[in-house]
């Protein structure tokens, strides 16, 4: 792995992964993951942020992700960022930032 771009992230899926087929016959799975961090503000109040992260994950890891991920699911992310652009339905150019995922570690109980 890439020391130089790594990213480890701890969280909950924010829906089922949506796994595609492409016409090379290789997988890929996407799905979002909410991170949160809390924290005491100037006022002693408790506060909770949440960021959202874009995952993708590719062929064998795309299959894992299909059999065992599953919406509110706590998970650890490994990977790598990457960042593309694409043209959306308007016409506009947009940038997207997301972790391609090199592994994955569901936490909980099965089942």
């Amino acid at each position: 792995m890439n020391l130089r771009n790594r990213v480890q992230l701890i969280g909950h899926l924010g829906q089922a992964p949506e796994i595609k087929k492409l016409e090379s016959g290789k997988q890929v799975a996407r799905f979002s993951l909410a991170t949160n961090e809390n924290y005491t503000d100037a006022k002693g109040n408790k506060v909770t942020t949440t960021d959202w992260h874009s995952v993708v994950a590719w062929g064998k890891q795309a299959e894992l992700a299909q059999q065992l991920l599953e919406k509110g699911k706590e998970v650890l992310v490994e990977g790598r960022l990457s960042t593309r652009e694409y043209e959306n339905a308007d016409g506009q150019k947009v940038k997207l930032t997301e972790v391609v995922a090199q592994q994955f570690m569901v936490f909980g109980r099965k089942g």
